[in-house]
């Protein structure tokens, strides 16, 4: 069975870096699309980044040029490379895997928070 643990969050200063990652205890094979999604308070959650099984990626219009999604499929691991951190990026942040047959995953969440 899959599942998904989110690690990496913290407390960073604005400007600062984070690299968040996801262990994957199932199978990388079957998935169509793993992505970073965040929830900040007061707020909908939205799809940060994505990466599909052939490696084409796709960012939240904020966060291009500062945040990089990408996998290690060997290690069964998602990661997200956050520079140039914000404010606003202030959210707990959630793994997310799609699976071909329409299976979805999803991690417990890690909170990132960005400071003045």
């Amino acid at each position: 069975q899959v599942q998904l643990v989110e690690s990496g969050g913290g407390l960073v200063q604005a400007g600062g870096s984070l690299r968040l990652s996801c262990a994957n205890s199932g199978s990388v094979v079957g998935i169509k699309t793993m992505g970073w999604y965040r929830q900040a308070t007061g707020k909908q959650r939205e799809l940060v980044a994505s990466i599909t099984r052939g490696g084409d990626t796709n960012y939240l219009e904020s966060v291009k040029g500062r945040f990089t999604i990408s996998r290690d499929s060997v290690k069964n691991r998602m990661y997200l490379q956050m520079n140039s951190l914000k404010p606003e990026d202030t959210a707990v942040y959630y793994c997310n895997a799609n699976y071909f047959l329409n299976r979805d995953y999803w991690g417990q969440g890690t909170q990132v928070t960005v400071s003045s």
